[in-house]
Order: structure tokens, then sequence, then C-alpha cells
């Protein structure tokens, strides 16, 4: 569990003792980017409740849904910044969400999960990588790579 300071109450900036970060393949095209990210991150927020903020309302009273508690960072790097990072993500047994080139090709969730199934791990074509977990832990995992532009 986070421990941070309510910005609120207390006017200090808010830290968080965790990352939510995507490592996106940098020769992707701008409208794959999006997609990628917006997929990985989808993973995160399904399985880590911890990760998800309270609900939004505006003035009027509109309720909103919540979203993420903390930014999320995206970076970018080669396959080969890919290939390390997943590992990396494997040994230290972070939450992840996995992106493959296949999944360009599919339509929807089973076939995505098929696809994945149907490849060994060392031989995943990732495309994109969303990983959580400590802020240390993650920095490692991202050796190698670049803040996305």
């Amino acid at each position: 569990m986070n421990t941070h300071s309510d910005p609120h109450a207390s006017g200090e900036p808010v830290r968080f003792d965790t990352k939510i970060a995507v490592l996106l393949r940098e020769d992707l095209e701008p409208w794959q980017r999006l997609n990628v990210t917006a997929f990985l991150v989808s993973g995160l927020g399904g399985r880590l409740p911890e990760v998800i903020g309270e609900p939004y309302e505006d003035a009027d009273g509109v309720p909103y849904l919540p979203m993420f508690r903390q930014p999320v960072l995206v970076f970018q790097g080669a396959k080969e910044t890919l290939t390390a990072a997943h590992a990396k993500t494997l040994s230290r047994a972070l939450p992840r969400a996995v992106f493959t080139s296949d999944l360009f090709a599919t339509g929807n969730d089973r076939d995505n999960r098929a696809a994945v199934r149907a490849v060994p791990t060392a031989e995943l074509d990732l495309v994109g990588l969303a990983v959580y977990g400590p802020r240390n832990a993650v920095d490692k995992v991202l050796k190698g790579a670049r803040m996305h532009p």
C-alpha cells in the first residue's frame, strides 16, 4: 500500500512509492502507440484495484469514472530494450501486461489471448509492455529506455 499525503489536506505534492510505466517499441506508428498504450494500461487497472483512484464529479454533480491515482509514464526503446525489460519483469515477478505484434491482426479479446498463448515467452514479438511496482524495481526494468517524446 502506498503512503502519500493528501495534497488537499496538507498542500504538499503527492509522492508515490510505486510507478506505472508503459514501454513502447520505438518503431511503432503514432496510431499504434496510442492503441497499444490504451490496451496495456487497461490490463493494470483491471487486476490492480489499488492503482485506481476515486470517481470524479463535476461542479454540477455529473459523475465520471475513476482513473489511475498516479501518473502513467510512457517510455520507448528498441526491440532489444523491450525484450530485456520483459525478462526483468518476469524475474522480479512484477505485475505486467504485454502487447505483441500479432495483436495488430486480431479483432477481439479471445483472439488476442490465443495469439499470445501460441508463442513461447522467449519468442514473443513485443511491441509494448506495461509494468507496475515499487519505483526502484520499475526503474531497473526500464534501464536503457527513454521517455516517449
